[in-house]
């Protein structure tokens, strides 16, 4: 390209630039001009803004009182909890914890879980990490053994940090389990232990035998 035609193009671009910014300086001020002669309007705009904030506000303080409520006094039957889905018990279970007084209880089980299907802290920060198992048939159904307690055993301090590891199921434990259980430090919660955790008002942490103490230095939660 020559260098007259390389200047035309710069000139035409150049004039093409100017255009649209007279173009926007124009809208602008036909824009100010606008507000400034239906000020009204923009204030009625403010006010539904104003107004649409608050109710976003009043629902999200009205949708964690409702979860506040939900677990105060929150009590299970064995029959409710043989009924559940497997997702469902893991949410009561988050639910019950939630209702000793864990801020934090969350429901994380679920492909990729890695063994820990609701964690939380309790009021003295140790961090409980728990796995579930859910049997339609109660005491009928498959016992809970060794091999889904090595799972835990192997993710629930280890990677998830937890200082208190609980295997909760409706069902039953087998004795090698239990035993496995115990050389690990790992805390079983049976169906006779659950349903008096659910259908009482004790904190799991009072009703688990040989919890350990709180750290010198509690996690922040």
């Amino acid at each position: 390209m020559s260098p007259r035609r390389r200047r035309r193009k710069a000139d035409e671009e150049l004039l093409v630039g100017l255009g649209v910014l007279v173009l926007a300086v124009l809208l602008l001020v036909k824009a100010g001009q606008w507000a400034w002669a239906h000020w009204w309007v923009l204030v009625v705009l403010g006010l539904l803004a104003v107004h649409a904030l608050a109710v976003w506000i009043y629902w999200q303080i009205d949708r964690m009182q409702s979860a506040r409520l939900r677990v105060q006094g929150l009590t299970y039957s064995l029959g409710q909890i043989d009924a559940m889905h497997h997702s469902a018990f893991e949410n009561a279970v988050r639910d019950l914890l939630a209702r000793d007084g864990s801020r934090d209880a969350l429901r994380c089980g679920g492909r990729g879980d890695l063994g820990a299907d609701v964690k939380g802290h309790d009021s003295l920060g140790r961090l409980w990490v728990i796995q579930c198992k859910h049997r339609r048939s109660g005491l009928a159904g498959s016992a809970v053994g060794t091999p889904d307690l090595q799972t835990l055993n192997g993710t629930g301090r280890p990677v998830h940090g937890g200082d208190i590891v609980v295997m909760v199921t409706n069902g039953r434990i087998s004795q090698p389990a239990r035993d496995f259980a115990r050389s690990q430090r790992l805390h079983l919660v049976d169906r006779p232990l659950l349903e008096q955790w659910a259908r009482g008002t004790r904190p799991l942490w009072e009703i688990l035998p040989a919890v350990p103490p709180p750290r010198k230095t509690p996690r922040l939660r």
